[in-house]
């Protein structure tokens, strides 16, 4: 087996080393899904991929043993070692899947029965897969390999884990290919407690954009901004109690906790603000800014702008009144509880295409979620 060239990142740096420039691919909350796994005896394979931290089982028993919050197979493989399939959601699958930049592997609350060691590959098909059916065809295809060699290309090549802790890969460079698919390996068994692909979705073009759902509204456009269209949060004025990244995660959301707020406020004057990053330039029909589950603590008032800084160096971190930035929402707006306001764009961008909008609330408070809906003209 090759090796991989990476870097093992220590326990405490690996937010700041993953967290502000990549996302959890294989979140559920991006609609990741374990579609297959060799075993999964005393803990399902599906809860690697649970974005909340994982918990501790406080000596609780059931039927088959333990309870632990992670993936855990049983005694005694005979294989070389057990494995858990993992797909991308399906709307990153139909642009192309996604790039991985490290791996991170959280054995906690696993002690004595920790994976001694994992190694995890990636699938990436030849072409894009927009329709249910080819993608169901495509799972049908992987899970086919088992514990066979398949396509699968090596990702992070066979490293140790210990007990009871994160432990962090980031890889020398970035893959080369995006990839759909990926089979997490644990050699040769025990428990896993989370997998965190850190990474970003390829970016939307116009020759992927099809399909529905999360892919193009048929009277909106494509969610230029969503995190599975490889938009993200650049830059943020806070992030007290949650970050600006939930804006982009697909749906309404479950309550305030996978949406961004801010701290209250006491001066005179405050905004707070995110600048996001769109997964691809585009030519913007509306933006949307929803409240969703914010009944008591939503802004008084929100503001959204753009700007193409296609081509320029950095981000454009400046303030909205120097050159470039286009008012989209026709100045501040009110903002009422738990409603999504849609503000039609057309004619405030004048067929210009835009590369990040800056979302402001006054003077404070939560949204869930920003959608910034339109038609991808550059790759980013």
């Amino acid at each position: 087996m090759a090796e991989t060239p990476c870097t093992l990142i220590a326990a405490a740096d690996i937010d700041e080393a993953f967290r502000s420039s990549t996302i959890d691919l294989s979140s559920s909350r991006l609609l990741g899904k374990v579609i297959g796994q060799s075993d999964e005896w005393f803990a399902e394979a599906s809860n690697l991929i649970n974005p909340k931290p994982p918990i501790s089982g406080n000596g609780k028993v059931v039927f088959t043993g333990g309870w632990y919050d992670g993936w855990e197979t049983r005694r005694h493989n005979k294989q070389e070692f057990d494995y858990a399939i993992i797909k991308l959601g399906p709307e990153m699958i139909r642009s192309g899947g996604g790039f991985i930049w490290g791996v991170e592997v959280d054995t906690a609350f696993f002690n004595g029965n920790e994976a001694p060691a994992i190694s995890v590959e990636g699938f990436a098909p030849a072409t894009a897969m927009t329709s249910e059916t080819e993608q169901q065809a495509l799972d049908d295809k992987v899970l086919e390999w088992g514990h066979g060699k398949g396509e699968w290309r090596m990702i992070l090549s066979k490293q140790p884990c210990g007990p009871s802790r994160r432990q962090a890969w980031k890889l020398q460079t970035p893959t080369e290919r995006p990839y759909t698919h990926f089979r997490l390996n644990m050699y040769p068994d025990g428990g896993i407690a989370r997998l965190r692909l850190y990474g970003r979705p390829a970016s939307p073009t116009p020759s992927n954009v099809t399909g529905t759902g999360g892919g193009p509204d048929p009277l909106r456009g494509l969610d230029l901004a969503a995190a599975t269209n490889a938009g993200r949060c650049i830059a943020c004025s806070n992030e007290h109690y949650s970050s600006p990244n939930n804006l982009l995660l697909p749906g309404r959301g479950v309550d305030m906790s996978d949406g961004w707020e801010t701290r209250r406020s006491r001066e005179p004057g405050h905004t707070d603000w995110a600048i996001v990053r769109l997964g691809a330039a585009g030519l913007v029909k509306s933006v949307v800014v929803d409240t969703a589950h914010f009944r008591g603590n939503f802004p008084d008032k929100c503001q959204v702008w753009g700007i193409d800084w296609t081509g320029k160096e950095g981000e454009p971190l400046g303030q909205t009144d120097e050159e470039g930035w286009m008012d989209l929402t026709g100045g501040l707006q009110d903002c009422r509880a738990h409603e999504e306001h849609i503000f039609d764009c057309e004619n405030k961008v004048k067929g210009a295409a835009l590369s990040h909008v800056k979302l402001v609330i006054v003077p404070d408070g939560g949204v869930k979620r920003l959608r910034v809906y339109g038609v991808p003209v550059v790759a980013r």
